[in-house]
Order: structure tokens, then sequence, then C-alpha cells
């Protein structure tokens, strides 16, 4: 069973760090991430997100490869390559990879704009060297499936680090 964490920072690129850094700790296999997904809440309310896996260009390249060998069954690649990749994309572009997209969007109107929210989905991890990796990251906790006291030592832990930073535009939820 997979673990649901939300932590929200100040910006895109701070978020987009501490993505980097797990997922380099997931080649020492001190994590294993499912899903990590950046959600931006622009000026305007609305929410980007920036997914670790586009599905709609694995659909293409797959839909590609099925629809060319469909077209050389009937003498016809180049409509096979066509149809398929079409097809895959659209098919990719409609799929849902990892943490649901409606719920991501929901979640993160909470917070403010211009913040982003990091959405991680891990399936297990070394959590005390996981953490010793992050703390010095800051954030702020906005959601998490962890059980009560995993959950108040990674607030504890981000909150030391924030306490510790000079300050920056607020993280807050408004």
């Amino acid at each position: 069973m997979s673990d649901l964490v939300v932590i929200v920072y100040p910006s895109e690129a701070k978020a987009e760090e501490v993505r980097q850094r797990l997922l380099s700790l997931q080649k020492d296999y001190l994590i294993t991430i499912n899903d990590a997904v950046i959600a931006v809440k622009g000026a305007d309310g609305n929410v980007k997100l920036n997914q670790l896996v586009n599905t709609t260009a694995i659909g293409a390249a797959s839909g590609s490869f099925w629809g060319l060998l469909v077209g050389l069954v009937f003498l016809n690649p180049l409509i096979g390559v066509a149809v398929g990749a079409a097809s895959g994309a659209l098919g990719g572009a409609l799929s849902d990879f990892g943490i649901n997209d409606s719920f991501m969007k929901q979640l993160s109107g909470k917070i403010d704009a211009g913040s982003a929210a990091l959405f991680l989905l891990i399936k297990n991890m070394t959590a005390d060297k996981v953490l010793r990796e992050i703390k010095d990251s800051g954030g702020t906790v906005l959601q998490t499936s962890l059980d009560d006291n995993k959950e108040q030592k990674l607030r504890d832990i981000l909150a030391k680090a924030a306490a510790s930073a000079p300050p920056t535009p607020s993280a807050g939820f408004g």
C-alpha cells in the first residue's frame, strides 16, 4: 500500500529541487516513488500540474508501434503509424496514472498563488534516511496518509527547517 504526502513550497523551483532530491534517493533504494507531481497555483487561481510521466507521449509512442504492425499487415504502414499515434495519444491523454488529477487540482486550490504543492505517492521508504536528506528543504505539510506519529515527525522536521531559514513569501493557505 502506498502513502500520499503533500508538501507546499513557496515556489515551483523549490518543489522541483526537492522532487529531484527524492528521485536521486530512489536510485539509492532509500525510497520507492510511484508518482511525484508538482501542482502550481497561478495568479489567476488556475492550477497547473507538472507530471512526472507524460501519458500522452507514452500513448503516442506505443500507438505508433502497434499502428505500424497493423499497417504492415494491411500493406499501408504510414497510415497505420498515423492512426496508431493519434489513437495512442488520445488514450494517453485520457488516462490518469498515479495520483488522481482532479484530487490534486482541488487540494491545490487551497494554497496561495505562486506556491507549489509537491504530491508524492510513496510505495516504501527508509524514513529516517529520507527525512535526513530533505530536512533542510522546509515546506509545509498540507496532507498525508501517514500514521499520526510519522506525520508529526515530518511536520516537526520541516517546521524546524522553515524556522531556521531566512524569511520568504508566504506559503500559507489562502
